[in-house]
């Protein structure tokens, strides 16, 4: 009985021994391959509110030369007004990424000012919000222009120049709904699981070229967003249960913290990182028991979500669709990401006219 006691001692310590070594081996991998981001040349699309705003203070903090493109140009001015209050300059060049033409227009001029870009982080986005029953074609088309090509055109136009450089670093935003198909939500997910496929096939064929691509996986985070997304079918309902699951401590985290995260997997160069605990519960869930996972998603969608009706295939914005609710305490945290991530800019801009 004491030698078999001793063989399994012998095997346990193998294996901690074993799993010490490759945990310090993917720790010194790591940190020889550590980016930093001091005076490189830093590219955000969507950089003028939410989570690309906030991605721009950070990269800023650590020294980097910013530039953001977003389609709307009031947005970008409020977006450099910020940024300028926080000591920052940037470049801000109005782009529509889903136009490959503008795509290159853009990166060139961002090359000319700062003479190459080192890190591009692709971070517009767009939402829908509705039973598939209300959702179109053009929902699908919109999602997968914003969230497939996009993120293409601009890889592809940014590419030469990071080769040129002896290498740098992608960021893709995708979601948890680009690993785990959420109901209401059905453009928005498929889209996402396209930037996730290709962004993991990407950083397979560049790490030849040290470049090194991270996949991010965000779960709600608190940005503001709501403000700004699209909600269809009973639209009020939907912007309710929406906007109160992104404002909830615990299940959502701040865009402030999810973009340090963000930056520091980009600095190390992670294949790919999940924000929030609830985030990763859900995905780890859905890997072990997807059966299980989609029939709960099935009967949340049958007994807790909006049945369709309401305005039908029309949208309206976040904006447009507020209630008692959604104006109380329960979206506070929100509200207030979304007044300090410019979030309310069209608001502001539409005052008075």
């Amino acid at each position: 009985m004491a030698r078999r006691n001793d063989s399994s001692d012998n095997l346990l310590y193998a294996a901690l021994a074993g799993v010490g070594i490759c945990a310090a081996a993917t720790a010194a991998v790591r940190w020889s391959r550590r980016f930093d981001f001091e005076g490189k040349g830093v590219l955000i699309t969507g950089g003028s509110r939410g989570l690309g705003l906030v991605l721009a203070r950070q990269f800023a903090l650590e020294g980097a030369r910013l530039a953001i493109c977003a389609r709307d140009p009031q947005e970008l001015t409020y977006a450099v007004d910020d940024l300028a209050a926080h000591g920052v300059d940037v470049l801000a060049v109005p782009c529509d990424i889903c136009s490959q033409d503008d795509v290159a227009r853009m990166v060139g001029e961002v090359v000319s000012h700062f003479g190459g870009v080192d890190v591009l982080v692709n971070n517009a986005g767009t939402i829908a919000v509705g039973p598939m029953e209300m959702m179109t074609v053009a929902d699908y088309e919109e999602a997968m222009k914003t969230h497939f090509w996009g993120p293409l055109y601009t890889t592809l136009a940014v590419l030469p120049h990071l080769r040129s450089r002896g290498g740098g670093r992608i960021v893709n935003v995708s979601s948890i709904g680009g690993k785990v198909a959420v109901p209401h939500l059905l453009p928005y997910s498929a889209s996402k699981f396209a930037l996730a496929g290709f962004s993991e096939g990407l950083r397979a064929e560049l790490q030849k070229d040290n470049i090194y691509v991270t996949s991010v996986f965000p779960g709600l985070m608190r940005t503001g967003s709501p403000e700004n997304a699209f909600f269809k079918g009973q639209h009020e309902k939907e912007h309710t249960w929406f906007h109160v699951s992104d404002a909830m401590p615990g299940l959502s985290m701040s865009a402030e913290r999810a973009a340090r995260q963000i930056l520091r997997a980009c600095r190390v160069g992670r294949a790919e990182i999940v924000l929030s605990l609830p985030a990763k519960l859900a995905t780890t869930l859905f890997a072990l028991f997807p059966g299980i996972s989609t029939q709960v998603a099935g009967m949340v969608n049958e007994y807790a979500l909006p049945a369709p009706g309401g305005i039908g295939e029309m949208r309206a914005q976040g904006r447009e669709s507020e209630t008692s609710v959604t104006q109380s305490w329960a979206t506070g945290l929100s509200r207030a990401a979304a007044e300090r991530n410019n979030e309310r800019s069209n608001v502001r801009a539409n005052v008075g006219t």
